[in-house]
């Protein structure tokens, strides 16, 4: 991958990233545990952003990254279908293993189940583990899950869910795993931009939820004005058009990728929880067939497919 495409690819903590994120900003610009409870955003006029524990904030632009189950995302959407279950659950957690040396980031399928490991550039690894459940369904101590599951498969995944089973259940995250039913009909609504989760949420199997979120935030960033105003100044009726035409570009820019990668997310899950053994044993014998080069290949829209807009 660094030979086809410049550099291999990062795994970093969220933690790290929002913590890196957020120093670069002013302490005053960052209002933590802040629940917005609406937003008003009458035609012409700035929105105004309603919190729990006030003050109400008015705003030029409201960029909604609120997540999977994004509230604006249903308030503005009413006739979208909304959250598709994809079949799976899946556990993550982080563990302190330099003694194993795991040097690259895997993936082994098995039938229904799968079990990937990715080395942070912190020296830990990142785990995380699917099954095919039904939802909702609940489980008493994800460590003893994960080890009746996966215990007997291949090193070093034991040698890792020892790991796991010193660790307080707490630390280990399951949530089932669920994408966009269809894709929204536009990422803007007025001088309201959705990004990430709320604008496209897609199953982790390509491990772009969190690249494409990027992606948006920085095409976002090229095309918004700097340091105009409404015509009156006061956002008014008066207000220029400036930021609805740059979210009309947004949607513009972002909408056909970010659906693109949402539906080969879900096409690729479908390969990963095959359980008959027949069409399991045919699809092992496939990947292992095709060449890495060709397998690359299929990455190149994912790694090299981001254009800015002019």
């Amino acid at each position: 991958m660094t030979a086809r495409y410049g550099m291999a690819p990062l795994a970093v903590a969220r933690p790290a990233l929002t913590a890196t994120l957020s120093a670069a900003l002013p302490a005053s610009a960052l209002r933590h545990g802040t629940e917005v409870t609406g937003v008003d955003d009458a035609e012409g006029r700035r929105p105004i952003v309603r919190t729990a524990t006030g003050p109400d904030l008015p705003a030029d632009l409201v960029v909604a990254a609120d997540g999977i189950h994004s509230p604006l995302r249903r308030a503005h959407f009413p006739a979208h279908p909304g959250l598709h279950y994809i079949g799976e659950t899946a556990w993550r957690t982080l563990v302190e293993a330099p003694d194993l040396r795991i040097r690259a980031m895997s993936e082994t399928w098995g039938r229904g189940k799968r079990f990937g490991v990715t080395p942070l550039v912190d020296g830990r690894s990142y785990l995380y583990a699917t099954a095919v459940v039904p939802p909702d369904t609940r489980f008493a101590d994800p460590r003893t899950e994960l080890r009746q599951r996966f215990g007997s498969w291949h090193a070093p995944i034991p040698a890792l869910l020892d790991r796991v089973g010193r660790l307080d259940p707490a630390d280990v995250l399951r949530n089932d795993l669920y994408d966009l039913a269809a894709p929204l009909p536009r990422l803007h609504h007025g001088r309201i931009a959705w990004l990430g989760d709320a604008a496209h949420a897609m199953a982790p199997n390509l491990g772009q939820g969190g690249c494409q979120a990027i992606e948006d935030a920085v095409v976002l960033a090229r095309l918004l004005p700097t340091g105009e105003r409404g015509a009156s100044g006061d956002g008014g009726d008066g207000a220029d058009s400036a930021v609805p035409a740059a979210l009309a570009a947004y949607t513009a820019a972002r909408h056909a990728r970010t659906d693109a990668v949402r539906l080969r997310a879900r096409r690729i899950g479908r390969l990963g929880v095959l359980r008959n053994p027949v069409v399991a044993t045919v699809r092992d014998l496939v990947v292992r067939a095709t060449p890495d080069r060709l397998a690359l290949r299929g990455m190149d829209d994912l790694f090299n497919g981001f254009r800015l807009p002019t």
